[in-house]
């Protein structure tokens, strides 16, 4: 267990934005993460989790109290069961089930982070989301000071939300368990449309493994979703926004709004998302309220690639970001009467 004082937080975050921790602990072992964890909550000690930094917005001042930056690393496959560390790399462990031949996570190929923050945010693209392979969730309680097992329907998953983001200060992820599929080396049956049409076939279809990663990568890719430190579009947090999701009330006079601003021809996005509520696109609402990509004069700037990514052209602070948030945020608002919500979490800072 490392552990370091007055700590630089930035260069643990995809934004590369945000000041120092008082104590950073880099805890490599599921004990090591739960003495620390102990330790802070017995002394009063803000704490401060750390997987990927993938998903955190850290404000300019830093964090006063410990950050813990889980490392704990170990991979088990058993069949088509396979359990994962907190702190094993998404990324490698989605290529390894992919290499193994086992289908159900292929499409979430590219996302950064670890395997731990998966659960929280039910992490989902390309017409897959964690919540559908995860079996178990080991995670530690900080209520009680036991080491848990929940199921999935314990984790209540739901968009882009389970119960440890309904209350991050209770739960600490050590382990994720998955069912995967063993198809003869095919994917799982492709759901996004923006895939199929990659792949050249209807959804429902299943593809070779690798085809399927291949592609998600290459789209992500080119809307800067891939880490590439010498790419700027990719100093982000992936999707800043989520898609808001409309009862049929709300979707009726979002629609009055947009034929409003842009006529009466335009047609919004619309999926379904359970009885009486209808998803709509973030990037959309962003891109015809005026902020199109690139958008932005300053150090903070949406992506050239994507409207959705908000970045870090190099020498932005986190107060830079926030200003643009709050702009597009803002202008969605006056424009369409929705009011987006951020993906990322922040700390010691807020839109």
């Amino acid at each position: 267990m490392q552990v370091r004082h007055n700590a630089p937080l930035a260069p643990l975050t995809t934004f590369r934005l945000g000041g120092p921790a008082t104590r950073l602990v880099t805890a490599t072992t599921d004990a090591e993460v739960i003495e620390t964890v102990r330790e802070a909550d017995s002394t009063g000690t803000p704490l401060l989790i750390i997987g990927g930094g993938s998903n955190l917005v850290i404000g300019d001042k830093g964090f006063e109290g410990t950050a813990l930056r889980i490392a704990t690393r170990g991979t088990e496959l058993t069949g088509t069961h396979l359990e994962l560390a907190a702190g094993e790399v998404w990324t490698d462990a989605v290529a390894r089930t992919v290499e193994t031949g086992l289908a159900g996570i292929e499409c979430l190929a590219g996302i950064p982070g670890s395997a731990g923050a998966t659960p929280i945010q039910n992490v989902g693209a390309y017409g897959q989301e964690v919540s559908s392979t995860i079996t178990e969730v080991i995670a530690y309680d900080r209520h009680t000071g036991e080491t848990l097992t929940l199921t999935n329907d314990e984790c209540a998953f739901s968009y882009r939300h389970s119960r440890f983001k309904e209350d991050p200060t209770r739960h600490v992820v050590l382990r994720v368990r998955f069912a995967l599929e063993d198809a003869d080396g095919l994917s799982a049956p492709i759901k996004y449309a923006e895939t199929a049409r990659a792949l050249g076939v209807e959804p429902g279809d299943r593809v070779p493994l690798a085809t399927a990663r291949e592609t998600v990568l290459k789209l992500r890719a080119g809307k800067g979703m891939v880490l590439d430190p010498e790419d700027h579009d990719t100093w982000s947090a992936g999707s800043f926004f989520t898609n808001p999701i409309l009862t049929d009330e709300q979707f009726t006079a979002f629609r009055e709004r947009v034929e409003h601003h842009l006529g009466a021809e335009a047609e919004p996005p619309a999926y379904p998302a359970g009885e009486g509520r209808t998803k709509t696109s973030a990037a959309w609402l962003i891109d015809k309220a005026g902020f199109t990509k690139g958008y932005g004069t300053g150090p903070a700037r949406i992506s050239t690639k994507h409207t959705l990514a908000l970045t870090n052209r190099g020498e932005a602070t986190t107060e830079d970001l926030l200003t643009l948030a709050r702009e597009v945020v803002a202008g969605v608002r006056d424009t369409f009467g929705i009011t987006l919500v951020n993906e990322p979490v922040t700390v010691g800072v807020s839109l």
